[in-house]
């Protein structure tokens, strides 16, 4: 293992909280937060969601950051320390491959969001009809060469970061793509909320009504709060061990939720009432983004323009979340195998390109191939990751500390 004195450490309390709330913030923030939200009851879901940051969520993440700080060590490694002669360890492993997993198919739809950059700045969807855009869309996600190449440059622009370190990678990247990224947020919501019959969209985000408020709403708003800030697999635990002794990790915790809750507010400002000043359903899920949007910004003057700033922009987010997942495995490979930081980016970056082509071709090729009925991409994302895992992980982890 690397001795706890030679870790490499954050140059700042800014660059550690930057850092950690880009790998909070990701599609989880951008498509998943305002799908559920549509889905679920509006603001009402809002406010459960907001309670289970509070209560659950959040005294989770403080708590992994405390375990790397404590340890300097990557999850697995920490558990060894702090719990030796016991088992408790294999909950590190279990925590990499959820990470691993979850690498897999968000590098997959990391891509396409490159791949709308390039359709935007050339306003291929400006003019055209829904059924064109859906059939384009459609026809993307379903042509093996096209997922593959834009899941290889994704692959890429990731490892690149990633293999030059802490300070000089991923500090840097986040240092500024994170104020970048909450000024075009800003900047498109107020596009957004002053749209002609906006203020609909606005009424059903913003004004709570917990009529239809289910049990299952209530769970999922509890899930989401999970995922939004990626806690449950000791992924965070990586960052809190380049976290100095000096810094405080409450406040830096309460940073973190509080940028990732306000991107996921910010988002919905965009998405809602556009959606219902152009008069599409907000409910669609992963095609919110990659159908419903297009067809937004097709109907807008400059939407070219917004286009292409908005998927630059999810793009960012992407980005800041597939740097941080990969941190956190490449971590476990050095602290448990001695591996060197190109070893372990390279090993990691070969696992995760191969498992991402069997994710993205379920969209395709592999489609016909289920899971419990459904689709590898599906079970992999809504049930292994989402369901299971992430939530049993933050269970064990407060039975763990406590």
């Amino acid at each position: 293992m690397k001795n706890n004195d030679s870790r490499e450490t954050f140059a700042s309390r800014l660059g550690f909280v930057l850092a950690s709330m880009g790998g909070a913030i990701g599609l989880g923030n951008v498509w998943k937060f305002p799908y559920l939200v549509g889905l679920y009851g509006g603001a009402a879901f809002i406010v459960i969601y907001i309670l289970a940051l509070l209560l659950i969520a959040i005294p989770i993440l403080m708590t992994e950051f405390a375990i790397g700080r404590k340890t300097r060590k990557s999850y697995t490694s920490a558990l060894k320390e702090l719990l030796p002669n016991t088992k408790w360890y294999f909950l590190g492993i279990i925590g990499v491959i959820s990470l691993t997993i979850t690498l897999s198919f968000y590098n997959g739809i990391s891509g396409w969001t490159l791949a709308y950059i390039f359709k935007s700045i050339s306003g291929s969807y400006i003019g055209q009809s829904s059924e064109v855009i859906n059939t384009t869309f459609n026809n993307f996600i379903s042509n093996p060469f096209s997922v593959i190449l834009w899941l290889t440059i994704m692959l890429l622009l990731t490892y690149i970061i990633v293999i030059k370190g802490v300070k000089n990678g991923i500090e840097k990247v986040c240092n500024i793509l994170l104020p970048v990224l909450f000024i075009v947020i800003i900047i498109l919501a107020i596009k957004s909320i002053t749209l002609p019959g906006a203020i609909k969209g606005l009424e059903f985000y913003l004004i709570p009504n917990f009529k239809n408020l289910s049990g299952e709403a209530i769970m999922a708003a509890i899930g989401q709060s999970f995922f939004s800030l990626g806690v449950g697999c000791g992924n965070l635990v990586v960052y809190g061990s380049y976290l100095d002794k000096d810094k405080t990790i409450g406040s830096s915790t309460i940073m973190v939720s509080i940028g990732c809750t306000l991107s996921a507010i910010l988002f919905g400002l965009i998405i809602f009432p556009a959606a219902f000043a152009y008069g599409i359903e907000p409910t669609v899920g992963p095609p919110l983004v990659f159908i419903t949007l297009p067809n937004i910004f097709s109907q807008m003057q400059f939407g070219a323009v917004f286009g292409t700033v908005f998927f630059i922009l999810l793009f960012f987010a992407c980005l800041t979340s597939t740097i941080c997942i990969m941190e956190a495995i490449v971590s476990y490979l050095s602290d448990e195998w001695g591996f060197n930081r190109t070893k372990s980016c390279t090993i990691v970056a070969i696992i995760i390109w191969l498992l991402g082509i069997v994710m993205m071709f379920s969209f395709g090729l592999l489609k016909d191939v289920l899971i419990f009925g459904r689709t590898i991409f599906d079970f992999s994302n809504d049930v292994l990751v989402s369901a299971v895992l992430l939530p049993l992980g933050g269970l064990f982890i407060l039975i763990l500390s406590g």
